[in-house]
């Protein structure tokens, strides 16, 4: 097992992470660049060599539910390997969820959109808003009523 100091030297060898002391003599790194609001890399780095390193989601990790892994038993290239994933996973920016949208159109030809847009589903003719919708049914409700029929794509 890697000692408090030398997992320190590992760690810190990663420039872009900052030092915080936090309780018990305990440390914290964290990468200030985070594309999200987690921003801690390695958690309670204590001196009796226990550490955990954020890995949420990663395949290849046993991640407990706060998507942490515990690195006390890690060598140094096991160590290495877990920090630069971390900072690869929180590097990343986050994926947009793609923006469902669909044509409708009715027996004279007029198209009308129906779109996802924060949870909402709205219905629009050209630029103008015609029609919102809390949820999809109610919106493909609304569309069949008014004797549109959904374009294939």
């Amino acid at each position: 097992m890697l000692t408090f100091e030398q997992k320190q030297e590992i760690i810190e060898s990663f420039p872009e992470l900052t030092r915080k002391e936090v309780s018990m003599k305990r440390v914290n790194y964290h990468y200030e660049d985070s594309q999200f609001d987690k921003t801690v890399v390695v958690q309670h780095l204590h001196p009796n060599g226990n550490a955990f390193v954020y890995v949420a989601g990663l395949p290849g990790y046993s991640a407990d539910d706060r998507g942490l892994v515990n690195v006390r038993e890690a060598t140094e290239e096991e160590l290495r390997k877990t920090i630069a994933d971390s900072i690869a996973l929180l590097s990343e920016e986050e994926a947009e969820e793609p923006t469902v949208e669909e044509t409708w159109v009715n027996g004279e030809g007029v198209e009308l959109k129906l779109v996802e847009e924060e949870g909402a589903w709205n219905i629009y003719h050209g630029l103008n808003l015609e029609e919102s919708f809390g949820n999809y049914g109610y919106a493909q409700g609304y569309l069949k009523d008014e004797q549109f029929t959904k374009v294939e794509e």
